[in-house]
């Protein structure tokens, strides 16, 4: 497939099990050529409603279906999924201008959460209480049950508009809920792609309601209606903050931002690691959560750092997602292009040296490397989800940490470095959710915990653990007497 488009699709809502056709649409263009690609339907505050009510009403459905069936339905969609593989990455690659190869490996990652949500859907369980530890607590049974907590509100992020929504949908259905869906506006396509396949894969009518549209009205009506037992939410920190204001007693897991690092000790093979620095800088142009955007690097071996990263990005292949050997293309939109460019040159203005890209083409940012940029400039202190990378010179590992923490962000981080009691100390000391010892901060596979402290948000992701969140604990006890 190339993007030149030959026909424009009109999507429809999914509400109930039928897809419904909207009062209003807007065109999706091509984030890589300003193309129209498909017509998108802007639900309305009453189709919203009806989304609801149908989670509402199938929720008995969900909550009462054996493990092995749900697991099943899960399957089922893992078989469809590795079937369609190829035409899935091709609409990743469409509408978020992902590189193709990029696309597959969201896809590669998609299947296997979703395998992974299969096999957990049958790995739910309690524990029993020794009630007699206590005094008066003799013959007594006790035990705890977890139970589904309803209806879940699923908004999602433009950035892996496959493999997120997964990490949703998929411990939703896993734990017997069911679920309104809200794509990020740019990348709804990928949403109702699984949607159709989950239909296919036997999921009852009202499981998954897809709503597409403006966040003021679709996300605001999930946050505020009482029928909705969860918000699980991925996005900026701005958006995060006011869905924690409204959502009142509901349940919140919220995914937000980062401006993540990585620290480079002097005892580090730079060879080995500087390809695996540039991964995790431009790939996908940027737009990860966890994209290494800062740099510690010690002063034995910061000009040697910075030589080599700067030759291995210039080895990146720009250009068309389509193309096999594309390694960055556009961003999301053209706001970000000139978002970003406007950071670069306040960083210019304070007395940084960009030593790589820092300039665009279209919407494509050119990948970016920024030296002697202080703490306080965007570039630094903020998210910038774009092919931007600050490397900053340091006396020591130490220092380092002093100044990864010397953020509102703290989702992950990473160090480099042979020394194991340095290790464990970064490891100890490192205010962030998760700690890559050895790697960049940008390392995730979908099994694991995954999430953030400050303004990176509040619960976890990763199969089992999602699950926990979508699940109420119940006790219940037993009199022998």
């Amino acid at each position: 497939m190339t993007e030149s488009i030959t026909s424009v699709k009109k999507q429809h809502l999914l509400i109930n099990g039928e897809w419904v056709e909207a009062g209003e649409y807007s065109r999706l263009r091509s984030p890589y050529s300003g193309e129209i690609i498909a017509e998108v339907p802007m639900a309305t505050g009453a189709e919203t409603e009806l989304a609801i009510e149908a989670a509402v009403n199938a929720r008995q459905v969900m909550a009462k279906m054996p493990a092995h069936r749900r697991a099943e339905i899960l399957e089922n969609l893992v078989h469809s999924l590795r079937e369609r593989a190829e035409e899935a990455a091709e609409i990743i690659a469409l509408e978020a201008a992902k590189p193709i190869a990029t696309a597959r490996g969201e896809v590669g990652r998609t299947i296997e959460t979703y395998k992974f949500a299969a096999e957990e859907a049958k790995r739910i369980h309690g524990e029993t209480l020794p009630l007699d530890a206590a005094r008066g607590g003799e013959n007594r049974l006790a035990y705890t049950v977890r139970e589904p907590i309803g209806v879940i509100g699923a908004i999602t992020p433009f950035n892996f508009p496959m493999n997120l929504v997964a990490h949703k949908v998929g411990p939703a259905i896993a734990s017997g809920n069911t679920i309104v869906l809200k794509p990020a506006s740019q990348t709804p396509l990928s949403s109702f792609f699984i949607a159709e396949l989950l239909l296919e894969a036997g999921l009852p009518k009202g499981a998954l309601n897809v709503v597409t549209g403006s966040g003021r009205v679709t996300g605001d009506k999930l946050v505020t209606d009482d029928r909705v037992s969860m918000i699980t939410f991925t996005g900026s920190p701005a958006v995060g903050i006011g869905i924690r204001s409204k959502a009142g007693l509901k349940r919140v897991t919220l995914e937000l931002g980062s401006n993540a690092a990585v620290i480079v000790d002097k005892d580090v093979d730079l060879d080995k690691i500087i390809p695996r620095c540039v991964t995790g800088a431009f790939a996908f142009q940027g737009q990860v959560c966890i994209a290494l955007q800062r740099a510690y690097v010690h002063e034995d071996v910061y000009e040697e750092f910075v030589g080599k990263l700067v030759e291995e990005t210039k080895k990146l292949v720009i250009g068309n997602p389509f193309d096999e050997q594309t390694d960055v293309s556009a961003l999301i939109s053209a706001g970000d292009v000139e978002r970003t460019l406007g950071w670069i040159e306040e960083a210019k203005n304070h007395g940084a040296k960009v030593v790589a890209g820092g300039h665009a083409e279209g919407n494509i940012l050119y990948p970016t490397i920024i030296l002697e940029a202080d703490e306080a400039l965007k570039v630094s202190c903020n998210e910038v989800f774009a092919p931007i990378v600050v490397v900053n010179k340091v006396k020591n590992v130490a220092q380092a940490i002093e100044q990864v923490n010397d953020s509102r962000y703290g989702l992950q981080a990473g160090i480099y470095t042979n020394d194991v009691t340095t290790a464990l100390n970064a490891a100890d000391q490192l205010f962030v959710g998760g700690v890559m010892i050895n790697d960049i901060p940008t390392f995730r596979v979908d099994n694991m915990p995954y999430g953030g402290v400050k303004e990176s948000g509040t619960g976890r992701e990763g199969l089992k653990y999602a699950i926990e969140e979508m699940t109420e604990m119940k006790l219940v006890v037993w009199n022998r007497n």
